[in-house]
């Protein structure tokens, strides 16, 4: 597979524009599914990627991610979704889009070459060792986000660079080479669909186990969400009710003695009060499992 996949033509480009809608449509949809399974072979990199960002995080570093374009929006996308999800402090979020968030509402190509800016914004954020930076680009060799991870890596920061072409330049700048080898585009180098859906699936499920890592699932649950709609407050009060075993009642006092901490209100529905499910917390690090094993549940 050549270092320009994502520029090649897909099998079933040509006439792709005269067949009818619904052909041509489950020919786009083959193509997602196709570029999906694509992620299945970085596993291992996914897996170490997320042992890097989450030891960043405990050290009390910042996840930053660096992109251009489509791969922004991705790397946006998941950033945005982890304060809720996993009660990730947002203010040690950041995400470096090529031309700054004006982006959003006029997405144009010309500053993703800009790699001098991309270290000015490495340098402002004064990124050092206890930092993650995690890199994409679809080709593997836009400007910005490697001048980014570079700078970054010079920094002494961790990185990880995230591309769909094998033997892309940015996998030459990073601690973990994460490559997602999609096949080509339907609608050749449209990277927004199949590299997009595939660099989207690579990042959440680098995020989530961070999150595992960090303590923030058990059992499958999001036992560290930020419960701030009626909706998040009764998947909590659920969470509660399930991890502890206790009836809805009981999960609801144990969230308000909590202030809304899921974790707490797990601890204090089985038997703790709240100074001990704290101190259990702490002494297990954030990590429920060990915590409940400590009250013999």
């Amino acid at each position: 597979m050549s270092a320009t996949q994502t520029e090649m033509i897909h099998r079933s480009a040509k006439g792709f524009d005269t067949k009818p809608a619904e052909e041509a449509l489950a020919i786009l949809a083959v193509a997602q599914a196709e570029a999906a399974l694509a992620v299945q072979t970085a596993v291992p990199a996914i897996a170490e990627a997320a042992k890097l960002a989450a030891a960043a995080w405990d050290a009390g570093g910042r996840l930053i991610y660096a992109a251009a374009g489509s791969s922004g929006l991705m790397a946006l996308a998941d950033a945005l979704e982890l304060p809720g999800t996993y009660g990730i402090a947002p203010d040690r979020i950041k995400v470096l889009l090529a031309g700054g968030m004006a982006m959003l509402s006029e997405m144009r190509g010309g500053p993703e070459d800009d790699g001098d800016a991309a270290r000015a914004e490495i340098a402002a954020l004064q990124v050092g060792p206890n930092d993650c930076v995690i890199a994409l680009t679809a080709s593997g060799y836009t400007p910005y986000p490697l001048a980014a991870v570079e700078a970054a890596r010079a920094a002494g920061a961790k990185t990880v660079g995230i591309s769909n072409n094998r033997g892309a330049a940015l996998f030459g700048l990073v601690d973990v080479a994460l490559c997602l080898p999609t096949p080509p585009e339907v609608i050749a180098g449209s990277t927004r669909m199949g590299a997009g859906t595939a660099q989207k699936i690579a990042l959440n499920m680098l995020s989530t186990m961070m999150a595992v890592h960090l303590g923030h699932v058990h059992d499958g649950y999001m036992v560290n969400v930020v419960a701030d709609n009626l909706k998040l407050q009764g998947r909590a009060k659920g969470i509660v009710m399930a991890v502890s075993g206790v009836g809805e009642n009981e999960a609801g006092a144990a969230l308000d003695q909590a202030g809304g901490g899921v974790k707490l209100a797990v601890l204090i529905a089985a038997g703790a009060d709240l100074g001990l499910a704290q101190g259990l917390l702490v002494e297990h690090r954030g990590h429920l499992r060990p915590a409940l094993g400590a009250l013999g549940r």
